[in-house]
């Protein structure tokens, strides 16, 4: 069964740091066409993907609003992905999830098919003020 358990959230002030783990359990982490991203749901808002990775070529994507401030990392032995979160906004307080693609199907950029995301952690709240 598969699980994703996410941690590090909590509150910071704008231009702080964090950093978001989750830890993966009942797939083999790093296989090829494995597929994991962070999404984010602030109040009143529709939840939006942030960052992906294929975790087999460790090649991440991140969407407009965080480039440059978050990066992905992970750690294969303990089948971890990381969300390191520098100069954080207000903006950035939300809902975290972490979430796994499992063999997407198509081609190209599979990792960035959202549908295909269908296995989800509880979430971890990130909070920051002004």
């Amino acid at each position: 069964q598969v699980q994703l358990v996410e941690s590090g959230g909590g509150s910071v002030q704008a231009g702080g740091s964090l950093r978001l783990s989750c830890v993966a359990s009942g797939y083999t982490f790093s296989r090829s066409r494995t597929c994991m991203a962070w999404f984010r749901q602030a109040p009143g808002k529709t939840r939006e993907a942030i960052a992906a990775i294929d975790t087999a070529t460790e090649r991440p994507y991140f969407v407009a609003a965080v480039q440059g401030r978050f990066t992905l990392s992970q750690d294969n032995v303990e089948n971890t992905l990381y969300l390191q979160m520098n100069d954080l906004e207000p903006e950035d307080t939300a809902m975290y999830y972490c979430a796994a693609s499992l063999s997407p199907p198509g081609r190209g950029a599979y990792c960035l098919q959202w549908v295909n995301y269908n296995h989800w952690g509880q979430g971890t709240q990130v909070t920051v003020s002004s």
